[in-house]
């Protein structure tokens, strides 16, 4: 990370939670890209220390139920988002279309708001997260994986079972409890209440 920028109010989000979980997606081959997106030099999570505050919360709130949080993506550089549009640019390869956008093109997904040309992630405070159980380590079922830009994605969807249903329910009422407001259209995508740089969209590396 950048010093300059973030040695205060950036941090580690592993560095200040204790048993938090993260698979960095953008950092590896399993993203709707289909390979390590700019900006992400390491697979770790970044937010800001009001973000981990309140996932600290959350993470107690989830332990409480018998869950656990794992975390997709927090800081998302606007160097990625920059990555982002220039990909929806390029000609269709199928590679990770059935699985992250399988009714729409790739525009589209601008268009219909699952990915924005300024992220709210590049300011620090929102985070892409799910629940995992426990005792078993194994993800708790939520009817479709992180980045399926797809109606099933939103919530209160139809197509997805009772227990998947429940299972969103409860990440949101883990999470709005702590502090945050979920975005309709995905699932996983929440941002903090009070955020610190509301106004602000950072562009340091994760290194």
């Amino acid at each position: 990370m950048d010093d300059s920028v973030s040695k205060d109010d950036f941090v580690y989000v592993d560095d200040l939670i204790s048993g938090i979980r993260w698979d960095a997606k953008y950092a590896t081959w399993d993203n709707f890209t289909g390979k390590p997106v700019d900006g992400y030099l390491a697979n770790r999570v970044v937010g800001t220390r009001a973000l981990c505050a309140a996932l600290e919360n959350a993470r107690e709130q989830a332990a409480s139920l018998g869950f656990g949080l794992l975390l997709w993506d927090a800081y998302r550089p606007q160097h990625a988002v920059d990555c982002f549009l220039r990909w929806a640019q390029q000609p269709e390869d199928g590679r990770t279309k059935s699985r992250h956008y399988p009714r729409i093109g790739r525009t589209e997904m601008f268009e219909k708001g699952y990915v924005a040309a300024r992220s709210g992630h590049s300011r620090g405070s929102t985070v892409d997260l799910t629940l995992y159980h426990r005792t078993t380590g194994e993800l708790v079922p939520m009817g479709g994986d992180h980045d399926l830009m797809d109606p099933v994605s939103h919530h209160g969807a139809q197509g997805i079972t009772s227990v998947e249903a429940q299972n969103r329910k409860h990440l949101r009422s883990i999470m709005e409890t702590c502090g945050f407001s979920a975005y309709e259209r995905e699932w996983w995508h929440y941002t903090l209440d009070n955020e610190p740089y509301p106004d602000t969209y950072f562009n340091f590396p994760l290194t």
